[in-house]
């Protein structure tokens, strides 16, 4: 049970599995299944079993995780899910069609080949075929980092839900400077069509460029995202609560500033875009169970390869 396990910095360094993932064969949901607790992974638990709050009106203070050192070793991972969190909550989110996760810093994929036409064949006649073959230039992945000064006095005495907004801004931040590769990548060598001046009909023209995909995203900068939200034909649009904005031919339109102001891309999200990294969000764990807060590192290591070109298409605005 989650009262008799063991936290110790060792779980940190387990190869090939995260915190959570050894908390959890120490102590897997699965047996939880029908009990209040099912809806808890293994992190929360712990964060239960020692009564840490790290929300709601009662939450606690950043010092609570340091009563004992158990409790100290679970911070780092509070820490990593606030970033985490924020990372996931941008745009990256709604342009990757497929998450990968690379041994080395250097990554070949697959590429196909199906340019021949489709259509029906005559007997004995051979089909036309589509050829997948390995690819001839490696994604070489990159490291992306900040570097967070805050001395474990200066944040004792926060409440963990306000410091845990800070630390999903910094994901926000990170993910969106991650972004402007995957535009990168998008971008590149992609076919598309050209206007003077950006219009509804210039966004229409751009729908009608996709063949066999479809076109379920937009991705414009802020400023041009501005201008096609006000223009007249979105006034009927469909718009969530969560502030998800629909053209009304259904794509999503997702504001980026990864984006310039002479750029529209219009991707089909199932299909566009390979996400690689060789690690996931990487913190030094031990400095922060040790309260070495002075010098907060989280980086990530990733790339990005286009999978399917025909899967995405470019409106460029030359004025």
């Amino acid at each position: 049970m989650y009262n008799d396990v063991k936290l110790e910095k060792g779980l940190y360094n387990l190869s090939g599995k995260s915190f959570t993932a050894a908390l959890e064969e120490l102590d897997p949901s699965a047996a939880y299944a029908g009990t209040e607790l099912a809806s808890l992974d293994a992190y929360e638990r712990q964060l239960k079993r020692y009564n840490i709050r790290v929300n709601g009106s009662d939450c606690d203070m950043v010092e609570k995780f340091f009563v004992s050192t158990e409790t100290a070793v679970l911070f780092p991972e509070f820490v990593k899910r606030s970033i985490r969190k924020g990372f996931d909550e941008t745009v990256l989110s709604a342009v990757t069609a497929v998450r990968t996760v690379s041994e080395s810093s250097q990554y070949l994929g697959c590429v196909l080949d199906d340019s021949a036409a489709y259509g029906t064949t005559a007997q004995t006649v051979a089909l036309t075929a589509a050829s997948v073959t390995e690819g001839t230039t490696a994604v070489t992945l990159q490291k992306f980092g900040r570097l967070i000064n805050a001395s474990y006095e200066a944040v004792r005495k926060q409440r963990l839900d306000v410091f845990g907004v800070m630390l999903r801004s910094i994901g926000v931040k990170l993910a969106n400077a991650v972004a402007k590769q995957a535009m990168t990548v998008l971008k590149a060598s992609a076919s598309g069509i050209s206007t003077s001046a950006l219009t509804y009909a210039d966004l229409a023209d751009l729908y009608g460029c996709f063949d066999s995909f479809d076109m379920t995203t937009v991705i414009a900068s802020p400023a041009v995202a501005s201008k096609i939200a006000a223009m007249e034909q979105m006034k009927d649009s469909k718009a969530e609560a969560n502030g998800k904005m629909y053209l009304p031919f259904g794509s999503e339109l997702v504001k980026s500033s990864a984006v310039d102001n002479a750029t529209v891309i219009g991707i089909d999200r199932d299909f566009a875009l390979e996400f690689i990294t060789s690690t996931g969000l990487v913190l030094e764990t031990d400095k922060l169970i040790d309260r070495q807060l002075d010098q907060i590192t989280v980086s990530l290591t990733c790339g990005f390869r286009k999978i399917t070109p025909d899967a995405v298409k470019v409106l460029t605005i030359t004025a």
